[in-house]
């Protein structure tokens, strides 16, 4: 048997909430219940690492990863709970 495939389209403005939209799911009454409460999250976090690689100049690349450290944790924009999530990372020289 084939698992479920669920879509959700969201809006750019529009805060997400994954563990409310997963309780809207399971209200639906799928044919698997979901326990929302039990569920783990995980997501993937990239770390940036300037080297002398060439491409960009050095300075470029100290403003790209500036940048990214300012963006929003994953985790807290997806409002994931922090004792059931887990986050894989990789660090990536450029």
């Amino acid at each position: 048997m084939a698992s479920p495939i669920v879509g959700v389209k969201h809006g750019y403005f529009e805060e997400f909430d994954v563990p409310a939209m997963l309780r809207l799911i399971d209200k639906a009454g799928v044919e698997s219940p979901l326990e929302v409460n039990e569920a783990l999250f995980f997501l993937s976090k990239i770390e940036l690492k300037v080297s002398d690689k060439p491409g960009m100049s050095r300075l470029r690349k100290e403003l790209f990863v500036a940048t990214s450290l300012i963006s929003a944790e994953p985790a807290d924009y997806f409002r994931l709970p922090p004792e059931r999530t887990v986050i894989l990372g990789a660090q990536i020289e450029f």
